[in-house]
């Protein structure tokens, strides 16, 4: 997590957040007529398999991504399950990603379905962010077909925050004088940036919402969380300072799980593995990267932790071929007498399959 200098003044910047509504699955409803209005899901469909991306219509059952198709279907008997076509994502995704350079070079990409835009000084001149997301989602719906969200505030933080309050096909406007309020009265669960073990650890110190983790001093947050802790200092005071910035190199992805029990046996653990390899399976095939590097981290119950790694010649070229990977390190770990209480997967040296470079930078995936 990027550290924030809290005590930075800056001027007010326009800070818009374009997120896609159930951008895979809408696609799907959008090319096959006799999915809409029915509760899809993509991914998923074998017996271990996990979903990929849920329309809105089988999120109502409480289906969502990452969750295991045996899970989904139970929740939702009718859902209809559909291979994911990721060049045609990634298609769409460029086609979006142009008219955000319509008005402004400063561009943050988060995924196929995501992005930052700094519209302080913008390409038209506009001088209010809002027209511009109200705009830019307009046109998106012209080109595409498809609908998009849209946070406006004044920083990245708070952007992202203001996106989740209307969706789908909404937006939502955070004010310098309304920012403060509105993030001590949100739950911390609900903050980016802290996933469900982040957000099991703070309830435990007492920290439920932005108000709480705003009574806490920084020196309290760097002891508990680390270099996360100014992070959180700077976002419970409705501060970020953090730049949007173009072309962001990603040179590993990760995914990682806290258990609500322990686990023993290997059969269990290649089980829970499954999500983390889909997750960072789907990262890959969105951006068109290929990794030489998997590596698994355990840690135990007693928080003793360990990493092993295995990188090969080529690039891995499929979801596969990592799992089979995944399963040789855990095979040499299990059966353990230490209760596993979480497991974590990154590839790294992230390359494009015709590129001969590699890299290394962590991406978190909560």
């Amino acid at each position: 997590m990027t550290s924030v200098n809290v005590g930075q003044r800056e001027p007010i910047r326009k800070i818009i957040h374009v997120d896609m509504d159930a951008f895979y699955a809408s696609v799907e409803q959008r090319d096959n007529p006799h999915l809409r209005g029915k509760p899809v899901a993509v991914g998923g469909g074998e017996a271990r398999g996990v979903v990929a991306a849920a329309s809105y219509e089988a999120r109502k059952f409480g289906v969502h991504s990452a969750m295991a198709s045996v899970t989904a279907k139970r929740k939702c008997p009718d859902l209809i399950f559909v291979k994911p076509r990721f060049e045609v994502y990634k298609a769409i995704s460029q086609q979006i990603r142009q008219i955000f350079t319509d008005y402004t070079p400063l561009v943050e990409p988060l995924s196929l379905d995501e992005a930052y835009l700094d519209v302080t000084e913008n390409l038209k001149g506009m001088q209010f962010a809002t027209q511009i997301a109200d705009e830019i989602r307009a046109r998106i719906r012209d080109v595409t077909g498809l609908t998009a969200s849209a946070g406006v505030s004044y920083n990245k933080f708070l952007a992202k925050m203001a996106s989740d309050q209307r969706m789908p096909n909404g937006m939502f406007v955070i004010t310098p004088r309304n920012g403060p309020p509105f993030v001590e009265a949100l739950p911390v669960k609900k903050f980016h940036g802290v996933g469900p073990a982040t957000a099991q650890k703070m309830h435990r110190l007492g920290i439920d919402t932005g108000a709480d983790l705003k009574a806490k001093s920084l020196a309290f947050l760097q002891q508990h969380f680390g270099k996360s802790g100014p992070y959180f200092y700077g976002v419970a005071r409705a501060i970020d300072n953090r730049q949007v910035k173009p072309d962001r190199i990603r040179k590993s992805v990760g995914a990682e799980d806290t258990f609500r029990q322990d686990i023993y046996r290997l059969e269990e653990a290649l089980e829970n593995m499954e999500p983390l390899v889909d997750k960072v399976w789907r990262y890959c095939e969105g951006n068109g990267n290929r990794g030489r590097t998997v590596t698994v981290k355990i840690k135990y119950a007693d928080f003793k932790q360990v990493t092993r790694s295995r990188s090969t010649v080529a690039l891995i070229g499929s979801a596969d071929e990592m799992r089979e990977i995944c399963r040789s390190i855990l095979e040499a770990e299990f059966p353990t007498r230490n209760g596993v209480r979480l497991l974590g997967l990154t590839l790294s040296s992230l390359s494009a399959p015709n590129q001969t470079g590699s890299s290394r930078l962590s991406l978190e995936l909560a």
